[in-house]
């Protein structure tokens, strides 16, 4: 496992701003094989996806089916998985590490808003500190940042919320929906990676979003949802 996470926090080191780490977001087994077929070096679940596979809306898989399919997952493929856990079901730091590592998975994106509503960032982050010493060096933790979807359109609320996260371990930060003209603000006000979401076909490609400032792209529910059209298509 150790080898793996290495090799996920290796593919976040980016030369070149206009080359950013692209990580597909697999929902089940049989996706997570494709795309690692396609070539990705590394995969990162998204949950409304997995929920989606699971009959369930967004936010309201229970923690156990999540895990498991999680598991599944990690199990499927060779490349190393990361895991949107959400906000972490209300686990204690450690057992929130535990169960990661038991789905074998070698990171992990955790949110910073519950019911809707922003979480006080102090506290989040000391809670964040916790996660990262309990997964020393097993896990990549991605820290995302939700005030633009929150309705806070500040960016510097955005980039204070970073800083403490960064500060407390975190490896990546997600400012989820973050306006594209507002990716280079953040780049400069960030310390270390910086993910951004992708919509293929809508808005700027994943190297333009690289050339802004991102250093992962990630995309979302978007690939599980695009599949589920396509079957509806192909029976039409």
């Amino acid at each position: 496992m150790t080898d793996r996470v290495e090799v996920f926090r290796a593919l976040h080191r980016r030369p070149d701003r206009g080359d950013p780490l692209i990580l597909p977001g697999p929902w089940d087994a049989a996706s997570a094989r494709a795309l690692e077929a396609a070539g990705y070096p590394a995969l990162a679940t998204p949950s409304a996806g997995v929920a989606a596979s699971l009959g369930y809306e967004d936010g309201r898989t229970p923690p156990e089916e999540m895990f498991a399919a999680v598991a599944r997952i990690a199990r499927a493929v060779d490349v190393p998985v990361s895991a949107d856990v959400e906000g972490g079901y209300g686990l204690a730091p450690r057992e929130l590490v535990e169960r990661l590592l038991e789905a074998g998975v070698v990171g992990c994106n955790l949110e910073d808003s519950e019911n809707g509503v922003l979480k006080d960032p102090r506290r989040h982050a000391d809670w964040l500190a916790e996660v990262c010493a309990a997964a020393g060096d097993e896990l990549f933790v991605n820290a995302r940042v939700d005030t633009f979807i929150r309705g806070v359109a500040d960016p510097g609320q955005a980039i204070e919320r970073a800083a403490l996260y960064v500060a407390a371990g975190a490896q990546c930060v997600y400012p989820i929906a973050a306006p594209v003209d507002v990716l280079p603000l953040l780049r400069a006000g960030i310390q270390g990676p910086i993910n951004a979401i992708a919509r293929i076909g809508e808005g700027p490609s994943p190297a333009e979003l690289g050339e802004r400032g991102a250093t992962r792209i990630t995309f979302g529910p978007y690939l599980q949802r695009r599949a589920a059209e396509v079957i509806a298509e192909l029976l039409g």
